[in-house]
């Protein structure tokens, strides 16, 4: 067996195939598996906005992707990073509390199975805790920072399936996936508007086209051609010699 794929490894097409492969294999799973690992989430700790709740509407919510300010709020197109923590140890004093990302228990679309709200307040019920949580944006013009009004606090609702999911409204500890560690701005507009127009495999395929050829097939070709130039400087060289002994 190792004699085999030794032999396929000296073999420069072999090679041309599954070096490439290989590294994009890496490339795309190797973070997957990792950062979970490094950030204690049970789930790919990053996140994209997608909704404008969070997102202070004198600050443009509703304008450009490109056009919102860098401070106060989360804007669409931002991409999240969150880490996980212990419940107890997470901020619920408003307005300095923590922003949190969690699964909407009672969510059926995909794209509203994600919740990125700040705390409000929490409340400990049987050993766990469940938070009130509420969207910077969400309820105008009362937003972050004002005191939230007690109409205004986002409620999520519990399923047959597991009651315990929420208590009065909050969100239980056991849907929390983290709290919110940093915020890019702008780089997941470029995923949204990939999704949007169905791009995602044109870029993927021309990106590993390029990486096939600049990495592996153009440096092959240019090392056959130094063997070619050797090899004709070669045959010139012995025929020199060959005239002259004649």
């Amino acid at each position: 067996m190792a004699t085999v794929l030794g032999r396929l490894w000296k073999n420069d097409i072999f090679r041309t195939i599954i070096v490439p492969l290989a590294l994009i294999l890496i490339i795309i799973i190797g973070p997957w598996v990792a950062l979970p690992r490094l950030l204690n989430t049970e789930v790919f700790p990053s996140f994209i906005v997608v909704s404008g709740s969070m997102c202070i509407p004198s600050e443009q919510c509703n304008s450009s992707l490109f056009s919102h300010t860098f401070e106060r709020t989360l804007h669409v197109g931002d991409t999240l990073i969150i880490q996980g923590v212990d419940a107890k140890d997470l901020k619920t004093q408003y307005p300095d509390s923590d922003i949190i990302v969690f699964r909407n228990p009672t969510a059926i679309e995909e794209s509203k199975a994600n919740i990125v709200h700040r705390i409000t307040d929490a409340v400990e019920v049987d050993g766990k805790l469940y938070f009130y949580t509420k969207g910077d944006g969400n309820g105008y013009p009362n937003v972050w920072p004002q005191e939230p009004a007690t109409w205004n606090i986002d409620a999520w609702h519990s399923t047959a399936e597991d009651l315990d999911s929420t208590y009065n409204g909050a969100i239980s500890q056991d849907y929390v996936y983290g709290k919110v560690v940093m915020r890019i701005p702008w780089i997941g507009a470029i995923s949204i508007q990939a999704q949007k127009h169905s791009i995602i495999p044109v870029i993927l395929g021309i990106l590993i086209v390029l990486i096939i050829l600049f990495g592996f097939v153009l440096p092959i070709v240019r090392k056959r051609k130094m063997q070619n130039n050797e090899g004709d400087i070669a045959v010139t060289v012995e025929e020199q010699i060959c005239q002259e002994d004649q």
